[in-house]
């Protein structure tokens, strides 16, 4: 079964085709960094009005990519939500028209459980149940994965999301939008001890994230210290000690929910799940604890359309259609 992933739901335009739900066939992205970085992040009207001139010519280089036609498609998915509404709007929209053009059945899929799908896609995917971490700029969530049609939600931020807590600190250390990849190189020359900052802990909540408070830290010192933002040094250490920060608070809650739940496999997806550090600090926790790890390639970590493909093909086999009334959803 052939099905064609469409996913807009922040600001990368992306289709690939994906065949019995394993192989993928073609995977293109057209990005926008360059549009919204002039404004420090994404601008959602800005944004859907990019997919829509870019959406077409992407899904046209996927269908290229993987030697296909239209005719020869048997499902589309598309992003349903989470996301900008904006967004997802135009995504829905193509998905619909194409679905409804060629008389192919459509699944809407839930963006952060995509992120988990993408395993799928890789050569030795896990067996289930597992706990996956969905980490990226819009969320940080855990879940325990008994299936793809069957996840829990174990925990989540109360405010920023990791991957938005890097954007933010890195703008505050002016080094641009998006600032974590930079902020990631910048930390390699740094001590990760250099400065105390908080690590957010609820106690009655060992499973809840929280970042606002961290952010804030990090504030409150360049505003103390503003000298430390002119010293290469100063900069690097800075930045290291935010992502040790960060990278304690992802790991110490993943290692909780292993134990919570009694599973022995972690999954760590999403854009963040990219930064080598985190990457790096899970390796030797797996390793301590005896628990296996996987860590979807990189390029299976930002947003991409095989990752909906993928899930969609799960649900189209499960019978799980929408209908050409449905609507897509922000928050979820």
């Amino acid at each position: 079964m052939l099905v064609l992933g469409l996913e807009t739901s922040c600001d990368e335009t992306a289709a690939a085709v994906v065949a019995d739900g394993r192989r993928v066939l073609s995977s293109v992205v057209a990005t926008q960094f360059e549009l919204h970085a002039q404004y420090g992040g994404v601008v959602p009207e800005l944004a859907a009005r990019r997919h829509l001139e870019n959406l077409l010519p992407v899904i046209s280089g996927a269908l290229d990519q993987a030697g296909v036609r239209l005719a020869d498609l048997d499902g589309v998915a598309v992003t349903q939500g989470p996301g900008l509404i904006g967004a997802l709007v135009i995504g829905m929209a193509a998905a619909k028209s194409l679905a409804w053009a060629l008389g192919l059945p459509l699944a809407g899929v839930h963006h952060l459980q995509a992120h988990i799908a993408a395993i799928l896609l890789t050569e030795t995917p896990p067996e289930f149940p597992l706990v996956a971490l969905v980490v990226s700029g819009g969320h940080t969530n855990l879940y325990e994965v008994r299936s793809l049609m069957d996840m829990r939600l174990l925990g989540r931020t109360r405010d920023d999301a990791a991957g938005e807590a890097f954007d933010k600190v890195a703008k505050l250390m002016g080094l641009g939008y998006p600032g974590g990849v930079v902020l990631e190189g910048l930390a390699r020359a740094g001590d990760p001890a250099a400065f105390p900052l908080p690590r957010p802990r609820i106690p009655e909540e060992p499973l809840t994230f929280s970042f606002s408070g961290l952010k804030t830290a990090v504030a409150t010192l360049v505003k103390k210290e503003p000298a430390l933002l002119h010293e290469m040094q100063s900069r690097a250490d800075l930045a290291a000690s935010f992502q040790e920060a960060v990278v304690e608070s992802l790991t110490v809650r993943c290692l909780e929910a292993l134990r919570r739940t009694g599973c022995r496999r972690l999954l760590v997806c999403g854009g963040v799940a990219a930064n080598g550090r985190l990457r790096q600090a899970l390796g030797v926790l797996s390793q301590a604890e005896g628990f296996r790890l996987y860590l979807p390639p990189l390029s299976l970590c930002t947003d991409n359309a095989a990752m909906v493909a993928a899930l969609g093909w799960h649900h189209l086999r499960a019978g799980r259609t929408l209908s050409l009334d449905a609507d897509v959803f922000a928050r979820g």
